[in-house]
């Protein structure tokens, strides 16, 4: 986008701290459920739409970092990637 060359997000990384990144997040998360999503998530807009979860809400590059993060994936938008990590093999 023009105007952005020097924007800076911030993400959260792999040991659950902020840092600034030229690179915009690709997930959303929340950091008191420890829940990750994409950022078009229908649960997690709907929460956002009721208020009080924009206060706890993180922003990870990749699934490698939030997953590193300790967090996990979201039932509603990543169903597949859930299944797998509620059976253990993630």
């Amino acid at each position: 986008m023009p105007g952005d060359s020097n924007r800076t997000w911030e993400l959260t990384g792999k040991d659950d701290k902020p840092y600034d990144s030229v690179q915009k997040g690709s997930l959303g998360g929340h950091r008191r459920s420890h829940i990750y999503g994409r950022l078009d998530c229908r649960a997690a807009l709907q929460a956002i739409a009721r208020g009080g979860y924009v206060a706890n809400r993180v922003f990870f590059l990749n699934e490698t970092a939030a997953e590193a993060a300790g967090y996990r994936p979201c039932a509603v938008c990543l169903p597949q990637d859930y299944a797998l990590w509620k059976a253990g093999k993630v």
